[in-house]
């Protein structure tokens, strides 16, 4: 009977070196997946209100009904020498009808800096009808050294708020911001969404 083939060092090197070749492809190819998938998902967010996400919109269309609600802002900044806060802490809002509030920035540093906000709504529930058409939120946002600037948000609730079970009973709701550094391959906007709205002073 005939002993069986050794496989040679060679043939076998070869083989472990293809297995390593075909698993780093695969590592690639799972971290790219990944990292298209998160604007996907911050997109699906905006959308749909999903996660506590405010939805996003270039205009809004609604008939106003009376019923009216309180809008509370939360303000928070981390890991940026910024001043951050609302020119109010509430604002009434009629749904159906664009309601508007401020929020002041100041970069207390001695260089330009950018940042991003990041913002949810709670009740979770209540974001599906909690639409913004204009936010410093949309975008990057750079601000000078010793720079305050104010920036305007547009906002609707929808008045399917009053029709679903799940926030009919509500009477106030709570949209909070979160500004952090900017990644540094991000576009950004100076003064506020294109430049156009905000309000800027050197202090």
């Amino acid at each position: 009977m005939a002993e069986p083939t050794q496989p040679s060092p060679e043939r076998d090197g070869a083989k472990r070196r293809k297995v390593a070749a075909v698993l780093a492809l695969l590592v690639v190819a799972m971290v790219g997946v990944a990292y298209a998938s998160v604007p996907l998902y911050r997109a699906f967010c905006a959308a749909t209100g999903f996660n506590g996400q405010a939805r996003r919109a270039d205009k809004a269309s609604f008939t106003p009904i009376a019923r009216k609600i309180t809008v509370r802002f939360d303000t928070n900044v981390k890991d940026l020498p910024w001043d951050f806060a609302a020119a109010a802490p509430t604002a009434e809002a009629q749904l159906g009808k664009a309601g508007l509030a401020y929020f002041k920035v100041k970069n207390r540093s001695n260089a330009p800096m950018r940042g991003r906000a990041a913002y949810n709504v709670f009740p979770e529930a209540a974001a599906a009808y909690f639409i913004k058409t204009q936010c410093f939120c949309f975008s990057d946002q750079t601000i000078g050294a010793g720079e305050e600037i104010t920036f305007p948000v547009i906002f609707y609730v929808d008045p399917k708020f009053d029709k679903d079970s799940s926030t009919a009973n509500l009477s106030e709701i709570l949209l909070s911001y979160t500004f952090f550094p900017a990644p540094a391959s991000a576009p950004s906007a100076k003064g506020g969404e294109g430049g156009k709205t905000a309000e800027t002073s050197a202090r």
